[in-house]
């Protein structure tokens, strides 16, 4: 399950990204309006949480762009609590609104019930050709094959993958979504947590067949 999450308080953005990774959610980060629609449009999530006071576009204006093409969840974030924003976000196609401050959890709650009232909600079991992933039980299976451990790591970068089969995906996302942010990890890392999920999955990880070394990063082949 991935969800955009836009918000120009970096520090605030990070917070409720690192809560939903751990909660298992794919996360998407804009730091402005009009990042927002572009990442829409280019990730597809399948849930959009939108502050309303950011530069460039605005919440309300970011609200009202996507959904001139889809109706994804929307829920709006503000400090402020007047019912005309209300009013004016649910005018605009928004399906739930909450207040700040509020903590990870409050926010995690409302996402789940707006997913469940959408018909979305989340499946602990995430799967894609050969390769099955439980997210609450940490495993993997290839095919017919018996279920894997993994790691936290190695979890969130299959579950990235995973998500993206087919397509290459960036050093530099793997290293925000499996570390949580820029700084958290580096190349080598990465390097090290691919060599060691190659030693699971893979039937002979020195020629791997399905998690592929691409140019700008890496590819999960199912097919």
């Amino acid at each position: 399950m991935k969800v955009l999450i836009a918000d120009d308080d970096a520090d605030l953005r990070e917070l409720i990204a690192f809560s939903l990774s751990q909660a298992g959610y794919l996360v998407i980060k804009a730091g402005d309006g009009r990042a927002a629609v572009r990442r829409f449009e280019e990730e597809a999530p399948d849930l959009v949480v939108l502050d309303v006071n950011m530069p460039g576009l605005s919440g309300f204006q970011a609200c009202e762009a996507i959904r001139r093409s889809s109706r994804v969840p929307v829920m709006m974030l503000t400090v402020r609590g007047e019912e005309e924003d209300l009013v004016r976000a649910l005018g605009l196609g928004a399906d739930d609104y909450l207040t700040k401050p509020f903590s990870p959890r409050t926010l995690l709650a409302r996402i789940k019930a707006l997913l469940r009232r959408a018909g979305m909600e989340p499946s602990a079991a995430l799967a894609t050709g050969r390769v099955a992933l439980d997210l609450e039980e940490h495993t993997v299976r290839i095919g017919a094959g018996e279920a894997v451990r993994l790691t936290k790591l190695e979890l969130r970068l299959l579950q990235m993958l995973l998500a993206n089969a087919g397509h290459t995906v960036s050093s530099d996302r793997l290293l925000i979504q499996v570390w949580g942010h820029r700084s958290g990890g580096d190349r080598q890392l990465l390097k090290q947590l691919v060599h060691r999920l190659r030693q699971k999955i893979e039937a002979d990880p020195a020629a791997p067949a399905l998690l592929r070394t691409a140019a700008a990063g890496y590819k999960l082949v199912v097919d």
